[in-house]
């Protein structure tokens, strides 16, 4: 027998924003950040369903405002409050990623046995490309066990100017196939 359960969904909304490594959008619920979109994301990344834009939601301008700290070089801690929607795993890959300091990097392998899965190192490494917070959850902190710079939704670029901004120790990092 079918039954009906009460489930209040979520509703999404969005604003956009330029940053210095272009334009972004953001996602919330009342809940909190939902997520954050490149310009040239892919659709099937991150899957939510956007209902309006509305550019004086309280956790958009919150997440702007702090963002717009970071790029400034005034920021190196996100306290915006997140309503992030994923499997326990990837969840617990995303919160592996806020606990990586701002300025350093760890390996998908450190972060897969951090986690207590050091086996799962390529699962880690795709629950970081879902990451829907990207900058707040410093996927970007995360590089391939040789140093390169390894896949980033917002490009590889992108991903370099970050860890640049934040001086870590870029000396030693190649771009993929450089």
């Amino acid at each position: 027998m079918a039954k009906v359960v009460d489930r209040t969904e979520k509703r999404y909304v969005y604003k956009m924003v330029d940053s210095p490594i272009g334009r972004l959008t953001l996602i919330a619920t009342d809940e909190g950040l939902a997520g954050i979109l490149w310009a040239k994301d892919c659709p099937r990344r991150v899957r939510l369903t956007v209902e309006a834009e509305d550019d004086r939601h309280p956790v958009l301008v919150e997440t702007a405002r702090q963002l717009g700290e970071y790029f400034a070089g005034q920021r190196k801690e996100f306290t915006v409050k997140l309503d992030v929607t994923g499997t326990a795993f990837q969840r617990q890959v995303w919160n592996a990623l806020l606990t990586i300091p701002f300025g350093e990097t760890r390996s998908y392998g450190q972060i897969a046995r951090q986690i207590g899965n050091p086996s799962a190192v390529r699962a880690v490494g795709a629950a970081n490309g879902r990451n829907p917070v990207s900058i707040i959850a410093p996927c970007h902190r995360v590089i391939g066990s040789t140093g390169k710079l390894t896949g980033f939704a917002g490009g590889l670029d992108t991903k370099a100017h970050l860890l640049a901004l934040e001086g870590a120790k870029t000396g030693h990092y190649r771009l993929t196939g450089s």
